[in-house]
């Protein structure tokens, strides 16, 4: 156990390490941009259309910084603005769908499936989800309050204090990362280390049968929802190649998985910005669930309905040989 502690231990400084280097530096440069004409000046440019998402134009900020980096670099922006619980919330539920595109989505079409359709799937599901919540959620109209880092005080005044500020932000959220990664990755490392992957990959058999793929999908399944795409690109690549599935169910598996992945850490990873998560993983995973499954419905009835085809072409081809 000594073991599988330190070597969690491990994981989770080193990914935190990795993570912070991204983090760090981006929240300190947002921070000092908000009080230079630069980052007011974008946006208010982009204002009018983060309206229709429900929205402020800084909001932009880090749907930008999210979906070209990662999930940590948009919660990096976030903590850098004020925003309400409902904004924190539509950020996070979009960030959640659309995050890491280039990255993500690479890793998608090696393992068989189309670079624009993952692309397509992402920023539609992001896009809808912000306008639905908008819509439909009237509260939350209270300040978000970042954990550990404040929202109040005074505004700084000056280059040193302004630095200060934001050196200050940028700490406290990398204190709140490994608050949650190094607990994670410990628990990630006792579930790899004692086969209880293997065991979750079987027990998802029946789940796979309900999406509508084969059970030998089922490992890349939990390897995507356990670790993510970006991490779990490798162990995906290579249940592919042994476990012999096939482009269609790869294409759905794929498809849910860019809906809903990693979903332990993608989740926590929004608990110190004061929201709520479980709504959100519900949303995800009932969004997953749903266009996963309707998407394997119509592809099975369009495979039947050729099968009849190619039948029919058959029978009649038949019938014109023996009348001749």
């Amino acid at each position: 156990m000594k073991g599988i502690l330190k070597r969690g231990i491990q994981s989770g400084l080193s990914l935190t390490w990795t993570l912070g280097k991204i983090i760090f530096p981006i929240t300190l440069i947002v921070t000092i941009l908000q009080y230079t004409p630069v980052l007011p000046w974008i946006i208010d440019w982009i204002a009018p259309l983060m309206t229709l998402l429900g929205l402020p134009g800084e909001a932009a900020v880090p749907l930008v910084l999210g979906n070209a980096l990662n999930l940590y670099a948009g919660i990096g922006a976030i903590v850098s603005f004020d925003f309400t619980v409902k904004e924190v919330f539509i950020l996070a539920l979009m960030l959640s769908f659309s995050h890491n595109l280039f990255i993500e989505s690479a890793v998608a079409s090696k393992v068989g499936v189309k670079f624009w359709i993952i692309i397509a799937v992402r920023v539609g599901l992001a896009v809808v989800s912000a306008v639905l919540v908008n819509l439909f959620w009237q509260g939350g109209k209270e300040m978000a309050q970042y954990g550990l880092i404040s929202n109040e005080g005074p505004e700084p005044t000056g280059w040193g204090e302004i630095v200060l500020t934001g050196l200050e932000t940028a700490a406290l959220s990398i204190v709140q990362l490994a608050a949650i990664v190094i607990p994670l990755m410990i628990v990630m490392q006792y579930l790899r280390e004692h086969k209880w992957m293997d065991w979750m990959s079987q027990k998802m058999a029946p789940f796979t049968k309900m999406l509508g793929v084969k059970e030998n999908a089922s490992m890349t399944l939990v390897a995507g929802l356990t670790i993510g795409l970006a991490y779990g690109a490798g162990l995906m690549i290579q249940a592919v190649k042994e476990d012999g599935v096939s482009r269609k169910d790869m294409t759905l598996v794929l498809i849910f998985l860019v809906t809903c992945h990693s979903v332990v850490e993608d989740t926590l990873v929004f608990v110190p910005l004061g929201i709520p998560v479980l709504p959100l993983l519900i949303i995800r995973l009932t969004t997953a669930v749903i266009l996963t499954a309707t998407i394997a419905y119509i592809w099975n009835k369009a495979e039947k309905n050729k099968k009849k085809d190619t039948r029919k072409d058959a029978v009649t081809h038949e019938h014109t040989y023996d009348s001749i």
